[in-house]
């Protein structure tokens, strides 16, 4: 079997199809794609899906499992749409945990007996057959409740790939083989070995041990779960059921699988929107929260879009599914956010390149251990080199570095979700706090995206209603909302809108086309000159409606301008106060839009924006992006349109308004759901707390490894006569993954305004 590149592989090992990983993970696993397989995508009879690892996305199998890279338990690639988890690897961890802890307890009750007040067990047992009862209990502790730990030991030496389950293997593994062979065969022992001619067995230590480790995975499993409830909240969000009304007339009630596009349905007073889809019939006032972050509902008539998992007011409405299944925005918003959940952040590279060459050089460090309390301990010599050696495996295991980044990056997706800001990707969430300079378009970014016809001029020559019939018709086939907005205008004042034909669209300038039987164009001066038309006088009453923050575009018949058809789009209510925000944290505000300079710079009046750059074409605004780059700016570009797409590509982060073309989201790194401006102010201060979240986490398992491996090996024996237990390496251990979790969780509650 052989990778040549960087794209994941399909290939059959001992009969089974598998898909296995490219370049960058065959590098982290010595370039053997055999030691790295995993079984290939799921099919109708393999209902279980794929699963992948938090630390490492690049692992991808069908059903839960371990991770053959870090050993860590895998998790679905994609939450199902109707909200049920699997939670059979916590269900079977737990188990685990309460028999470790049933037979662990005597364990150590027994060991320590000597300890206790009075000797409560020195009547009851002798100390042979305590040591045959220590084993006795021990056994199913460690080889029953433990079996998934040395299984994903093995694993880690099987891939050589050495990860914290190597060392908790090789520990307990030492600790109980040990104690098993002392308890047989005691006299194959050397007397370095004895004390009072007692070979020391530790049976309560390999007990502990694991019932501390399960404890540690419980615990994790519960917090991984926690991490990912912002986004089961989501999908318990739509309804289990729709009313779906049938060709009768009649309404019932289906499964919301059986919907599909083109159904009827309605939505009772107070129900949830069970779909996306628009209204065909009934008015109503509609909680929006899940989209827009406000809490006002928004008024909804024929015609008018609604979103699935949204919730009706007080109006009865009938809407027509336009999209279902996976393909609602709900379901689309789900995806991203696991999707990104996944990613990795450039940060994380630090972690890598330590966890690397971290548990090899552990197993060194508690080989050195053992060697010299070997040579120059007090006696027992070679019981303190064994306590000491596993102490050091134990306390150094490596999972607080491995969790430090991706739990994180977890709890931040999912917070960022419930306010609605969806981030590509991990990288997407580091960049963004590095931003100086915010490049912001006008259209449906700035302004509220949804303009109204405010009025036309004309020639003496031509007819109004005939202008704009003909206008409206042409650009009835853009996707513009300039182009809405005349289309509308035109629908108001009763007039029919004929066919269209030769339609051609020119980003950035406008649109062309024959209507009825006449060459038509409507768009810029630009657009105007390209086809040999001169505005004459209508160029300064355009400029006088531009003057007044209106767009004014000229339409021309058969290579004449014939009028000037101008369009108002307000500012939305949360601008002003957004750009302020923005300002206040230090960003540099860059309007770049395809706009007239005029009316570019009356919409910028009152904003205090820093610069404004009107006029700039599609590839343009790409342009301005990569000049304020060149000059040393990390910049994030804010758009929502099909012009904004090369701009939100070519920006440090892109930016794109929820409620705008699909290729801008396609594009962007971060997604505004309800496409409001003071989602980039939650995103910014989301960034920047997660980001310190991370370093913290980093700087905690850093210290903890830093001080725990040398009191462990027993560094301060000679001081204060103490020595690690490893039932105290293992608590430690536990307890240091339990606190970079903890702390991750902590952004579940981070402030960042509405």
């Amino acid at each position: 079997m052989s990778v040549t590149t960087d794209s994941p592989h399909h290939g059959q090992h001992a009969g089974r199809d598998y898909w296995f990983c490219g370049a960058r993970c065959l590098e982290r696993f010595r370039g053997d794609p055999e030691r790295f397989l995993s079984p290939g995508p799921s099919t109708p009879e393999d209902p279980d899906g794929l699963y992948t690892c938090p630390m490492h996305p690049e692992v991808q199998q069908v059903g839960p499992g371990p991770c053959p890279a870090c050993g860590m338990a895998l998790e679905p690639m994609e939450l199902r749409l109707d909200g049920k988890e699997d939670t059979s690897e916590l269900d079977d961890m737990t188990r685990r945990l309460v028999v470790a802890v049933l037979f662990a307890t005597p364990v150590f009750a027994l060991a320590m007996g000597d300890m206790l007040p009075g000797r409560p067990f020195a009547a009851l047992v002798s100390p042979s057959q305590r040591v045959w009862l220590e084993a006795l209990l021990a056994t199913p502790a460690v080889l029953w409740a433990g079996w998934p730990l040395f299984e994903r030991a093995a694993l880690s030496l099987r891939n050589r790939s050495p990860n914290m389950f190597t060392l908790v293997g090789m520990g307990v593994g030492v600790s109980y083989g040990y104690s098993v062979v002392a308890l047989l065969a005691p006299d194959r022992f050397p007397a370095a070995f004895r004390s009072d001619d007692v070979v020391a067995v530790y049976f309560e230590a390999a007990a502990v041990i694991t019932a501390l480790v399960l404890l540690g995975q419980v615990l994790e499993l519960r917090a991984r779960r926690r991490s990912g409830a912002a986004i089961r909240a989501l999908l318990d969000l739509a309804p289990p059921t729709a009313r779906l009304i049938g060709a009768d007339g009649e309404d019932r009630d289906v499964a919301l699988a059986e919907v599909v596009v083109g159904d009827r349905l309605r939505v009772r007073p107070g129900e949830k929107v069970p779909v996306d889809g628009h209204v065909v019939d009934g008015t109503s006032a509609v909680d929006e929260s899940l989209v827009s972050g406000e809490p006002i509902p928004v008024s909804k008539f024929v015609g008018e879009r609604v979103i699935g998992g949204t919730v009706n007011g007080r109006g009865s409405l009938v809407i027509e599914a336009e999209r279902v299944g996976s393909d609602t925005l709900l379901a689309r918003i789900v995806k991203l956010v696991s999707q990104a959940q996944r990613s990795r952040a450039p940060i994380q590279s630090t972690a890598d390149r330590v966890a690397r060459y971290f548990v090899p050089s552990v197993i060194a460090i508690a080989m050195i251990t053992f060697a010299v309390w070997a040579l120059v301990g007090p006696e027992p010599r070679m019981a303190h080199a064994l306590v000491s050696a596993v102490a050091v495996l134990i306390i150094a295991c490596p999972c607080a570095l491995g969790l430090a980044t991706p739990m994180s990056i977890m709890v931040a997706m999912g917070r960022g979700a419930q306010l609605g800001v969806l981030f590509r990707d991990a990288e997407a969430i580091e960049r963004l706090q590095h931003v100086d300079t915010l490049v912001v378009d006008k259209t449906g970014t700035l302004t509220q995206g949804r303009p109204r016809l405010s009025g036309i001029e004309l020639t003496a020559r031509y007819d109004e209603a005939e202008v704009l019939a003909l206008c409206a018709s042409l650009e009835r086939a853009s996707e513009h909302p300039l182009a809405d907005a005349i289309a509308e205008g035109a629908s108001d004042r009763g007039l029919s809108l004929p066919a269209v034909e030769e339609f051609a669209s020119e980003p950035g300038r406008g649109v062309i086309g024959r209507v009825a039987g006449r060459r038509v164009a409507v768009g810029s001066a630009a657009l105007m000159a390209s086809i040999g038309a001169r505005p004459g006088e209508l160029a300064e009453r355009a400029e006088q409606r531009r003057a007044r923050g209106e767009t004014a575009m000229f339409v021309a018949l058969d290579g004449e301008v014939a009028a000037v058809v101008a369009v108002a789009d307000p500012l939305k209510e949360t601008t002003a106060e957004a750009i302020a925000e923005l300002k206040a944290s230090g960003l540099r505000i860059v309007m770049s839009t395809g706009d007239s300079e005029t009316t570019a710079r009356a919409v910028a009046r009152g904003l205090a924006i820093d610069e404004v750059i009107a006029g700039v074409l599609p590839e343009g605004k790409a342009d301005v992006v990569e000049r304020l780059q060149q000059q040393g700016h990390v910049v994030a570009m804010s758009g929502d349109g099909v012009n904004d797409a090369p701009a939100l590509a070519r920006a440090d982060v892109g930016i794109a308004m929820g409620t705008g073309a699909d290729v801008a989201v396609e594009s962007a790194g971060v997604t505004l759901v309800g496409g409001d401006l003071l989602g980039i102010v939650r995103a910014r201060r989301l960034s920047r707390q997660t980001m310190t979240n991370i370093r913290q986490n980093l700087a905690f398992a850093f210290a903890y490894n830093g001080l725990g491996i040398p009191i462990a090996a027993g560094a301060l024996y000679p001081l204060v006569g103490w020595l690690a237990s490893p039932m105290i390496a293992a608590a430690a251990m536990s307890a240091s993954s339990v606190s970079v979790i903890a702390n991750a969780l902590r952004l579940r509650l981070s402030g960042l305004g509405r």
